[in-house]
């Protein structure tokens, strides 16, 4: 009789260098236990000093080694045909005053920013007419509607981007989340396409 096995390989994954790579690391499967243990432990690829940061494994691939050890089976592929293997190596120390370098000119980059903005807008005299309206007396400074408008923004920014450094207010991803997710979507599309062409480049050489 004719067994089914049911694949799924996963989006992204990451690996250290120099790893063999096995298809239980590449996708998820849905066998009778015996076949799916030894499908599992079957060593599909092995990550060499050539490869860079990214490889690329094709759902055919994983197939036909499936196909190697069991001949009579029919393989149902579910999602998404390839798989990106991320290399990771050994992170480089943080530079303490590289680090602070780079918080302060965002820091004051954030505030010019800001600044111009309000400038732009005339939010100090619009700040100057509310203060004359709600109490009848002209000043130049309405510390009294600056200062919490100040705080105000800060909190907003806060909320807006859904952190307080490491604590989340909710479950709902910040913008800033939701636009990373969307480039690292575009930046897998783009790892597949270029590797597809690279095999379609080697086919073209091999014949």
């Amino acid at each position: 009789m004719e067994e089914s096995i049911y694949l799924r390989m996963f989006n992204r994954i990451q690996v250290k260098p120099e790893s063999a790579i096995t298809i239980g690391e590449l996708a998820q499967i849905i066998a009778p236990e015996p076949v799916l243990t030894r499908i599992k432990k079957k060593e599909i690829y092995k990550i060499t000093e050539q490869d860079k940061s990214n490889v690329v494994i094709d759902v055919m691939k994983v197939v036909s080694a499936i196909k190697d050890v069991y001949h009579n089976t029919d393989i149902q592929i579910i999602g998404p045909a390839q798989t990106i293997i991320e290399i990771v190596y050994k992170k480089k120390e943080v530079s303490i005053p590289v680090f602070l370098l780079i918080w302060i000119l965002l820091f004051i980059g954030s505030a010019l920013a800001i600044m111009n903005f309000h400038e732009d807008v005339s939010m100090g005299a619009v700040h100057q007419k509310i203060y004359k309206i709600i109490t009848g007396h002209a000043v130049k400074k309405p510390l009294l509607l600056q200062i919490p408008y100040s705080i105000g923004l800060g909190i907003g920014m806060i909320m807006f981007f859904n952190h307080l450094f490491r604590k989340r207010f909710n479950e709902e991803p910040s913008p800033l989340e939701v636009e990373v997710f969307n480039y690292q979507q575009d930046l897998d599309q783009y790892v597949i396409m270029n590797e597809n062409k690279e095999n379609l480049k080697r086919l073209d050489d091999d014949r």
